[in-house]
């Protein structure tokens, strides 16, 4: 698994994404330096086919999902696609944020370090996990990471998906850090600490960025039953006795479809804070999309994210 939120180029990266969500899918394709949306069509997904988990069964029907991708990639014009970026929801993975008085200097060390912290809290056993870092910024000087951690049982059904059309999963991301990625490249980072909340149909996800520095990481199940309002208050609570923070400079939100008013009403009754729709056409161009629906921009947002931030020239940073 390969997942980060700024930085890590291929030699030749993918030209598209397939994102597998729990009610629809989506592929994107984007031109050479990721300049330009060329082609993208999304399939929605009957409630059970997916079923996005840290464990257990995740694609209930592979046979209905993987027709869903491929109606899609006719669609887009796209069948002949052999290599793609995969984005898969937030919930089959725990992220975690590891602070560090220093990294060792040998990859070798760091992996163990890293794999050593994350034993202690890991949900199941961590020979049975992929498991991926990134320098994430810091912390009065010491080195944080965002750590990841995802069953690789789990993450071979969706790679097996795409694997059944004749395409590999060149990398494989989670969809939040790509609604990072895709904000990052549609607008400067805001001078005040920001917030993006990605909706997904079983999950929220709530990152407070510093600049590109990701300095909070919360992942909660629909099934908790915890108004929108409430975890962005807990939230904004965090921040300003944790963090340090003054407030938020602005607010991106993704995933909230055609409730996209009524979660920005929630959000703007906590906060102080203007709200945005994550959009990517400031990032890049897509031919033939004058005035979306929020459905529409909710679905470009993690594709786009990963295809900008690997076309780009952002320098590398491997962990």
């Amino acid at each position: 698994m390969r997942v980060n939120l700024r930085g890590w180029l291929t030699p030749a990266p993918p030209a598209i994404a397939i994102e597998i969500a729990a009610r629809r899918v989506t592929v994107v394709e984007v031109a050479p330096g990721g300049g330009a949306v060329t082609a993208y069509a999304g399939e929605g997904l009957p409630e059970g086919a997916i079923v996005p988990a840290l464990t257990g069964l995740n694609v209930g029907t592979p046979d209905v999902v993987r027709e869903a991708i491929r109606r899609a990639l006719e669609r887009a014009g796209l069948t002949a696609a052999r290599r793609a970026a995969l984005i898969v929801p937030d919930s089959v993975a725990r992220v975690s944020l590891l602070t560090f008085d220093q990294l060792p200097a040998r990859a070798q060390d760091r992996d163990q370090l890293v794999t050593w912290q994350l034993r202690k809290s890991a949900p199941f056993p961590l020979e049975t996990a992929a498991v991926s870092y990134v320098p994430a910024g810091s912390d009065g000087g010491r080195p944080t990471v965002a750590a990841v951690m995802a069953r690789r049982d789990v993450l071979a059904e969706y790679e097996q998906l795409v694997a059944g059309l004749g395409i590999h999963a060149g990398l494989v991301d989670l969809a939040s850090f790509n609604v990072i990625n895709a904000v990052l490249a549609a607008a400067p980072a805001d001078e005040r600490d920001w917030l993006v909340v990605h909706l997904a149909a079983e999950a929220t996800t709530l990152a407070i960025l510093r600049g590109t520095s990701l300095m909070f990481y919360r992942h909660r199940l629909h099934a908790d039953d915890e108004p929108l309002g409430s975890l962005v208050h807990q939230t904004a609570m965090y921040h300003e006795d944790r963090l340090g923070g003054g407030g938020f400079g602005r607010v991106w939100l993704s995933g909230a479809g055609a409730r996209g008013e009524d979660a920005r009403r929630q959000i703007g009754e906590r906060l102080d804070a203007p709200v945005d729709i994550v959009d990517v056409r400031p990032a890049t161009t897509v031919e033939g999309l004058a005035a979306p629906s929020a459905d529409v921009l909710d679905a470009l947002a993690a594709p786009v994210g990963v295809l900008v931030r690997e076309h780009r020239a952002i320098p590398a940073r491997p962990a």
